[in-house]
Order: C-alpha cells, then sequence, then structure tokens
C-alpha cells in the first residue's frame, strides 16, 4: 500500500441525520427466507469471496448471481433497495432494474437452472414479470436479484473501531479493508478509542515504519495531523519523492508513534 503522488481532503460542508420513514414493522417475507437460503448456499460454493469467512447477512445490494462455466460469481447492479426504502419506490423505476437484471442474466444460460438446481423456483417468473404494483415491489426487494450480497455483520452494519460497514461509511472507504495486505491495519484508535485510518508513506519491505493519517474521528487528536488543501482545494504536494516526507510533515506520523505501531503490529510480530 503506497500513497498516491498528491493529496487532498473530502468532507461534507452540512452536517446530516437520517431519518427512517415509518413502515410496517419488519418481518421475514417467505421470498426473503428463500433468498437468504440460496444466497448462503451459493457463496457457500465460493473459495474466492472477498468477504468470506462467513457466517453472512443478507444485504440488500442488489447482487446479482450468474453462472457460467467456472461456477457462479456475484455482480452488483446499479441500484438496490434497502428493505426499509421500499415504500417510497415507483414501481416503473424498480421495473427498469429488473429489465436490466434480465438483460445480464439472459448472457448466462445456466443461471436460472442453476437456481432451480438449489431449490429456488421463483427466479424466471420474477425476472418475465412486469413490476406495477407495490406488493411486486415488496417481492423484488426481498429477491434473490436484490436481497442477496452476503457480508459478514461488520461489514454489513458494523462501527468503528470494531468494523466499518457498509451502512455506516463510504463505501469506497470500506472496500480498502478488504483489498489491503492481511498484516497492515487499515483503521487503528486513538488513545481515546477514536478511529483514525492510516496508510504507509514507503514501498512495502523498506522498513519505513512511518504511516499518513488519510481519516480521523473529528474528536481525535489525530484530526489535526489531516494534509490542509491549498487554495485550489488540493494539497501542494511535490511530485519529487524526495520532498514528499516534508510537504505531509503533518501528516505523517513517525514509526514509533503509537499509531503506526498498531498499523504495522503484525509485521513487527514477524520481524
Amino acid at each position: 500500500m503506497n500513497t498516491a503522488a498528491s493529496t487532498h481532503t473530502e468532507h461534507e460542508d452540512q452536517p446530516w441525520t437520517i431519518s427512517v420513514a415509518d413502515h410496517p414493522p419488519r418481518t421475514d417475507s417467505p421470498q426473503y427466507v428463500a433468498s437468504r437460503k440460496l444466497m448462503n448456499e451459493l457463496v457457500g460454493t465460493m473459495d474466492d469471496w472477498p468477504f468470506a469467512p462467513g457466517p453472512y447477512q443478507d444485504h440488500h445490494g442488489a447482487g446479482l448471481w450468474l453462472k457460467d462455466a467456472k461456477g457462479w460469481i456475484c455482480l452488483i447492479l446499479p441500484l438496490g433497495i434497502e428493505w426499509s426504502a421500499q415504500f417510497c419506490a415507483d414501481p416503473a423505476k424498480v421495473d427498469g432494474i429488473r429489465q436490466y437484471a434480465l438483460r445480464v442474466i439472459a448472457a448466462f444460460p445456466d443461471t436460472l437452472p442453476g437456481y432451480v438446481s438449489f431449490g429456488y423456483n421463483d427466479g424466471e417468473r420474477l425476472l418475465n414479470t412486469p413490476i406495477q404494483t407495490a406488493d411486486q415491489v415488496a417481492e423484488w426487494t426481498d429477491s434473490i436479484f436484490n436481497a442477496s450480497v452476503p457480508l459478514p455483520a461488520g461489514a454489513h452494519t458494523g462501527v468503528l473501531p470494531t468494523a466499518a460497514g457498509y451502512h455506516h461509511y463510504p463505501k469506497p472507504i470500506v472496500d480498502i479493508d478488504h483489498f489491503r495486505y492481511d498484516d497492515f491495519q487499515l483503521f487503528v484508535t486513538d488513545a481515546k478509542g477514536l478511529p483514525v485510518a492510516v496508510v504507509p508513506v514507503a514501498p512495502r519491505g523498506s522498513g519505513d515504519g512511518r504511516v499518513q493519517v488519510l481519516a480521523a474521528h473529528p474528536s481525535s487528536p489525530y484530526a489535526t495531523h489531516l494534509v490542509t488543501p491549498g487554495p485550489a482545494g488540493r494539497a501542494a504536494v511535490p511530485a519529487h519523492a524526495e520532498a514528499r516526507a516534508d510537504a505531509w510533515r503533518d501528516a505523517v506520523l513517525p514509526a514509533d508513534d503509537e499509531l503506526a505501531r498498531q498499523a504495522f503490529h503484525q509485521q513487527l510480530q514477524h520481524a
């Protein structure tokens, strides 16, 4: 993991609070029970699912399970419908999602028969039935075409410092934690227990134990270590490698800083 040649900050200018509209009490519909069962069976056939190991929760994230000559794969449709959001969903727009899924699955003819082989018999009917009513929206929402992304609890709804879940943190940041080297800790905690995200400043294997602060809880003292953007909104970081450390001097933590030691803890154990 290496930092890019230039660094900039991103933030929201206005604080926000989510208000979820009142809706009928949530229950596990027959469609959801069937979808969750199929999802777990399909992910069980994979040895390369990036969120392994389970157990898995069934995220309403519009995973599209497809079967090719090598087995099952899961892709993500552009739009997923959260269970609590279905009540404001326009059936015509949800039908557009259905048509999108139909086109993709048509390119993988083994998919629907594959569902049937696991006892899921609703796939062809759902794909070929235009969505025109609220009941049809509800069934699609809980089907294998929407309630179908297997995530461990932490990646689904976790809160730092325990875990970073998609329901709480931006996807580009959460994704880093699932493709980083296993022996480097992205999310560390300060003395108050507040989360901070750090990355190395030097190539892997260099022996340089310094880290750069990429994100920090606003109440953490490490928030002052974030790079300050220049007039154009981006940090003025020299392209020359030797000059970067000085330009990032406030963002870079020395190797003996507690957060740097946390980040490299597993590597230090085996040094």
